[in-house]
Order: C-alpha cells, then structure tokens, then sequence
C-alpha cells in the first residue's frame, strides 16, 4: 500500500489518523506544492447509489463500468481541473499530472468532456463545463460484503483528525429506498419529426455533392413530470434495465448528467490499451429464432456495415501514430443488449513510451460513432443542423489515474434539471438512410429510460 493512504477498521479515524500522520513525513512532491492522502475505512456495506442519494453535497457522482463490481460514488471534491472555454488537453494534462503525482498511487480523478468546441448557450448545462476532472472529498466502494469508504485529504490540514470524524459523523445515513419516478406530463421533441426528415434529406444530398460521408445527427426529447425527478431513483431503475453498459451520473446542483452507455471509448492499464469500433443498430427478436435472424440481418446488412467501416477505419488511424502494436477487429461481432444490437469490433494495443490518456482522449474524442466522417465535415454539419447543444452528451465520461484510466461515449443519456428530463440520441446517417427508420432507431435508444419512466 502506498505510504500516503491508510486503511482503518471501524469509524473511529482520529487517533489512528494523526498516529500516521506523525510517523509519515508531509510529502511536498514538487517545491511548495502539498501533497494529498488519503484514509480508507472499511464499514459496513452500504448501496453506493442509496449512500449518495442521501448526502447533501453540491458534487455526487456515480460511476460504474460493464461491471458493476467496480462501481463507486463520490460526494464532493478536495480540487478540481476544469475548462470554461474550450477543452485545452495540454492544460488538462498539465493540471492532473500536478495533482496524481503528488497523490497515492490508487487516486482517480472522475469527471467528463463536452462533445463539441461550440460555447454553450444553453442555460441547462450550467455546471458542466468544457471539462471537469474532480479528485472527491468522499468515495464508496462497494465490496462482497462490507464497503470502503474512501477519505481524500490534504496532507497537512489542520486539526487533521477531528475535523475528518466530524465530516464522516455529518455523513447521512441512507433511505432503506428510494423516491418512486413522477408522472409524465408532456413530451417535446427537437428536432420535430418534420424539421428531421428535412434535416436527413439534406444530409443525404450532401453526400453526393461534397466530401461527407457519414454524419450522426441526434435528437432530444425533453419530458416534464409532475415532480421533480429524483436522479438517482432513475438510475436505480436503469442498472437493472440495462446490463453490460457503463453507468454514470454527472451532478453538481443545478443539473443532473446521467446515462447507461453500451460504448467504451478507451480502457487504458499501464503501456496496454483497448478500445472499440461501434456502429451499425439494429433490434432484438422475442424468441430466440427471431433474435438470431435479427442477428444475421444486421451483420449482412450493406448500409450499417459501411457506416460500422467508417467508425473502425478512424479508430484505427486515431492509434496507429500512438501505438506499438495494434489489433483491429477485421470483421465485425454482434453485440447483444437488452433492446437492441449493435455490430461491434474490437481494439487492442500496447503504447509507445510517452503516450498518456490525453493523447488517447484528444485523438479519439469524437469518433464517427457520434460524430461522422470526415471528422469537421461532420462537425461542421452537426453544429449547422441540430437546434440545442449537446454539452456533455456523446462526449467521454469516466477516470483517469496515475498510470491508468477508462472512459465511455456519453451516449444513451439525459439531463435533469429539477422537473425535466431530456434525453439524448442519435442516428448515424450515410447514403441510403431512411429518415424515418433513422427516427425510430433514436426512439428505440432513448427506450432504456422510457421503459422505466412508463412501467
């Protein structure tokens, strides 16, 4: 275990806490600059979506990938990194590496990237920054059978011990359940239905008059309900409607961020990284016979193989110049979800000396799974044809460590701002889409919520 982080049985921190701090010296990693601790304490299992639920922090997040044995939630942050303006990686490397270099080596920082450049006008997205990469104050990690809630500190704070057991005292003690989901009021979809099928039609006569190949065009849809929605009752709801997707929320006061998104945009450990190429939708059968024609349709299907070509050719130009060694899928796999399917390759390399997550995030973020090709091309469509801001949606969320770090594509997601749900999804267009399967293939995403918010 690194000398900066102690692990503690019980409640009771103070006087083990400052023992510690008296043996260890207060590292200063860099002239002037503090170092951070941290102390774990092992408790009595708790539910990290119940726990956060019940704390009172401005900042909780949930996060959990495919697996939900490596979920944690975090309730507010010890520093940030964030960008206002524009997404700077360089910026972002620079400030994260300050802060992991003078942390244990286990510390994570969580947080997510706005998709495009564009300054968001949209009043909703207010606390979500350009980016914004937070180190908590508290994390939960659930174990089989107990918890480990995790205390993120500066090394020299004063009366270090006492006003840790307060904190941890002032932590509430969670519900034995959850607020049930309002009632649905009304329902407004941007584009409209009209405004898409003109929006596709244009996108398609682009296609054979200029560079554009492939754009993907999203939708929201803003639900109002009679109440204010509870963020973290709905993501109850979706982690056990949708198995084998990253799960993440995003909250900081005005507004919630939150999703279950089938796509991994990189998992990187040490020197070995792995990535994917998703694209191509299509549905699931009620019986089995049904599911495996449905099955059979998508991996011959011409139209979601050249966009699914698309999306692997640029994940792989993305990481040749970063790699060592790289593995691309040649032919696609049928990835199942529990409404609809999805063709799938997979990626995997080592890195060459040097190489980090910014470099992955900056070469990766956007791929034409979310985006298009070619890249501005796409971009440039996108930012003329869609009537809101995507801000965080379809951008990368997840974590970064020292030598380590996982992101997922924000995408089968929402935003909640008191009453209000929007939920985001696109439709990957390319020659030979059809507007209006396109716009039933947004609907079919955006079911995952609607089935819960409609049981």
């Amino acid at each position: 275990m690194d000398d900066r982080q102690t692990l503690v049985s019980g409640s009771d921190v103070r006087s083990k806490l400052c023992l510690e701090l008296e043996r260890g010296a207060r590292p200063r990693d860099r002239v002037g600059q503090k170092a951070f601790r941290r102390v774990i304490l092992r408790i009595p299992r708790e539910d990290p979506l119940h726990w956060l639920a019940a704390q009172s922090s401005t900042d909780r997040f949930y996060w959990s990938g495919r697996s939900e044995t490596d979920a944690v939630a975090g309730i507010g942050r010890v520093v940030a990194v964030e960008g206002e303006s524009s997404v700077d990686y360089l910026s972002m490397r620079r400030d994260v590496r300050n802060i992991l270099d003078r942390a244990p080596a286990g510390v994570r920082l969580f947080g997510g990237v706005r998709f495009g450049k564009r300054t968001t006008s949209d009043c909703d997205w207010e606390g979500f920054p350009s980016y914004r990469l937070v180190l908590p104050r508290f994390e939960l990690r659930t174990l089989d059978h107990s918890s480990l809630l995790i205390c993120n500190i500066h090394a020299d704070e004063s009366a270090l011990g006492t006003a840790l057991q307060s904190e941890i005292d002032a932590l509430s003690v969670p519900a034995d359940s959850l607020p049930g989901l309002p009632q649905t009021l009304s329902r407004r979809d941007e584009p409209e239905h009209r405004d898409w099928v003109r929006d596709i039609e244009w996108a398609l006569e682009a296609f054979s008059s200029t560079t554009l190949a492939k754009v993907v065009l999203a939708r929201k849809a803003r639900f109002e309900f009679d109440a204010n929605l509870d963020p973290f009752a709905l993501m109850v709801q979706l982690l056990g409607a949708t198995p084998n997707c990253y799960h993440f929320l995003f909250s900081h006061g005005y507004g919630t961020f939150l999703g279950a998104s089938p796509e991994r945009l990189f998992r990187q450990d040490g020197r070995r990284i792995q990535s994917e190429a998703i694209a191509g939708t299509g549905a699931r059968g009620i019986t089995d016979g049904d599911d495996d024609a449905l099955g059979n349709e998508l991996l011959h299907s011409e139209k979601d193989q050249r966009e699914h070509e698309y999306v692997r050719q640029s994940v792989k130009e993305a990481l040749t110049d970063l790699t060592r060694m790289l593995h691309v899928d040649t032919t696609a796999t049928d990835m199942k979800l529990a409404v609809g399917r999805h063709l799938l390759s997979r990626v995997e390399g080592v890195l060459k000396p040097g190489v980090d997550a910014f470099d992955l995030l900056r070469s990766l973020h956007p791929t034409p799974a979310v985006g298009g090709y070619p890249y501005q091309e796409a971009i440039d469509v996108i930012e003329h044809l869609e009537p809101f801001d995507r801000g965080w949606y379809a951008g990368p969320v997840g974590w970064i460590g020292r030598d380590s770090a996982e992101f997922a594509v924000g995408i089968r997601s929402g935003r909640i701002v008191r009453n209000r749900l929007d939920l985001f999804s696109g439709a990957g267009i390319v020659c030979g889409s059809d507007p209006e399967l396109e716009w039933h293939e947004v609907e079919q995403k955006i079911g995952d919520f609607l089935r819960v918010l409609s049981p």
